[in-house]
Formats: C-alpha cells, sequence, structure tokens
C-alpha cells in the first residue's frame, strides 16, 4: 500500500509543527519566567545558558543557540546523525521565545507590569512571575510547564537539540545505555553550574526541577514507564515490519494468531521500544493500514539487545 500523501500528509505535517511551536512556546515561559531568574534550570542546555547569561550578560535564548550549533556539528563529524527539521525548528523555537516571552521584553512591549515582577534576589535584580518568597513554587511551576512543552515537542516528532547530543555521543563512544548517559551528563552540568555560579543550592534544585520536568515530559509525551510494548495486528504486517527496520532500527517477533470473530488465522507483530519512538510507529502503522488494530502497553524492564535493565543489582 502506498504512504500518506497530499492533504492528509500536509495537514499532519502542520499539525507536528503548531505542536512544536506550542511546545517551544511552553519551554519558553518555564525558562523565562520562573527557572532562569532563579538560576534553577535542571541541567541541559538552558543550565549552561544561565552560566553565560551571569557572567556575560547574553540573553539566555541566545545562549542557548550558541551552544546548540557545536553540539550540532560534533554530532554530524562524530556519529553522522542527521536532525531533521522539526529537530532544528524545535531547537531554534523554543531558544528565540526565551527572550521574547521574557518579563522584561513583554513589559517593553506593553504587555507586562515590570514593577510588578521586579524582585531582588541574592543582592541582585531579577525579573519573575513569582517573587523569592515562593521560591518552591516558582520551581515546581517552571519545571510542570518546562515538561509539558518538552513533551508536547517530542509527541510533535521534534526535540530541543542540547543533551540528547552527548548522551548520543556517550552511547556510541563508551556503549552505555541511553539512561545512564543522561544522568552522566545533566549531573556533569547541574555540578558545573553550581560550581561556576557558586551556589551549591543550584546542586538542590537542579535535581528537584530535573526530576520534576522529566516525569512530566513522560507523561506528556507517551507516558509512563519509559518502555513500550506494541501489538499490532494487520494483513499488512511485512511492509510494516521493514518500515520498523529502516526508520526505527528495532526488532520485532511474529505471532500467529487465530481471530474469534472471523475464525481464522491472523498474524500479530510484536515491538518493544522507547516511548519516544511510540508516536512513530503509530505513523507507520497508519501510514501503512488505517484499520490496523493496534495495542500499546507498559513494559516495566527489558533485557537484551539495545535495552539495558533498569533494576538495581545488590547481589555485588
Amino acid at each position: 500500500m502506498k504512504k500518506l500523501t497530499g492533504k492528509r500528509l500536509v495537514a499532519r505535517e502542520a499539525r507536528y509543527l503548531a505542536g512544536i511551536t506550542f511546545g517551544a512556546l511552553l519551554v519558553a515561559i518555564g525558562y523565562a519566567w520562573f527557572l532562569m531568574p532563579y538560576n534553577m534550570a535542571p541541567g541541559g542546555v538552558g543550565g549552561l545558558a544561565q552560566v553565560l547569561n551571569f557572567y556575560f550578560r547574553i540573553p539566555p535564548g541566545v545562549s542557548m543557540i550558541m551552544l546548540n550549533i557545536p553540539l550540532f556539528v560534533l554530532s554530524f563529524i562524530f556519529i553522522g546523525k542527521s536532525f531533521g527539521a522539526k529537530s532544528i525548528f524545535g531547537m531554534l523555537a523554543s531558544s528565540i521565545f526565551t527572550d521574547l516571552v521574557s518579563i522584561k521584553t513583554l513589559a517593553n512591549l506593553g504587555w507586562m507590569d515590570l514593577a510588578l515582577y521586579t524582585h531582588i534576589f541574592q543582592g541582585r535584580t531579577i525579573h519573575a512571575y513569582l517573587g523569592p518568597e515562593d521560591l518552591l513554587l516558582s520551581a515546581i511551576a517552571g519545571s510542570v510547564i518546562l515538561g509539558l512543552g518538552l513533551g508536547l515537542i517530542f509527541k510533535s516528532r521534534g526535540s530541543t537539540g542540547g543533551t540528547d547530543i552527548p548522551v548520543a555521543l556517550i552511547k556510541q563512544k563508551a556503549g552505555l545505555s541511553i539512561g545512564s548517559g543522561y544522568y552522566i551528563v545533566e549531573t556533569g552540568i547541574i555540578l558545573a553550574v553550581a560550581i561556576l555560579l557558586k551556589d551549591p543550592k543550584i546542586l538542590i534544585w537542579g535535581y528537584i526541577n530535573l526530576f520534576i520536568s522529566t516525569k512530566i515530559t513522560d507523561l506528556a509525551s507517551e507516558g509512563l514507564p519509559y518502555i513500550k510494548g506494541v501489538y499490532v495486528i494487520s494483513p499488512h504486517v511485512d511492509e510494516i515490519k521493514e518500515d520498523i527496520y529502516t526508520e526505527l532500527e528495532r526488532g520485532i517477533t511474529f505471532f500467529k494468531g487465530y481471530g474469534g470473530y472471523e475464525k481464522k488465522e491472523i498474524d500479530v507483530l510484536f515491538c518493544v521500544l522507547n516511548r519516544r519512538q511510540v508516536p512513530q510507529l503509530t505513523d507507520i502503522v497508519k501510514d501503512i493500514d488505517p484499520d490496523a488494530f493496534m495495542i500499546v502497553t507498559d513494559v516495566h524492564d527489558v533485557l537484551g539487545y539495545g535495552f539495558r535493565s533498569r533494576k538495581l543489582n545488590l547481589s555485588g
């Protein structure tokens, strides 16, 4: 069967771009209104952007673009990873919006009263939606909004670049799992920001915000847990299988089933993949067979090629 074409394809891509745009706006609001004024960004490029803003007064959004560009170049050189237009758009949109929706910029446009959102924090003047007396609330609100934005971007097949790139490098060069790679990179960034800004509390806030934003991102994109098992029942499982191999680089297993209503044999395809790939698999299945029956289930632990157990080994 032919892949999705014409108006349906255009409508779907337009929906994805709208999702990335709105997600990027949420990411920017989480950063600019709640987290960055208090140097509480949860790792990533946003965390490093705080350092450039603190020492050199470079706008956070500009800093994020400056940091992302060499990361994209390194990715192309060392792992040959080709980022699609949606990923580049997601990175640029979230970075640009971070400066455009800052409280000071909106106040200059006459959309906000700057005096209401000007505070003194640790001897410096900041512009934040909530004052220092609501620091915990600001951390929670910013992390939730940031997580919602990232989840919407991932669900729309985009990304914001950032730590995805060094994690991919670690996975390829050191053979570590994706989860371990993220832990190493984010821990290094949070620790570096705390040292450079000479504020040990950033370690605590960084991990709190990282935990909240990660959980919300998971829930907003595909829900928990991180690994999903997918069953597909369709007369076109052979075509679906080929696209899974080429586009997702995941293995599949076939089961023989017996349809209770029509009382005839059917083919059942089973695939295990990470939650960010579920929307891609949905597109693959629906593009080939809009009438396919698809079941997505939670997988709490996976052992085998391409996956590493998330359980702690306490026997040693």
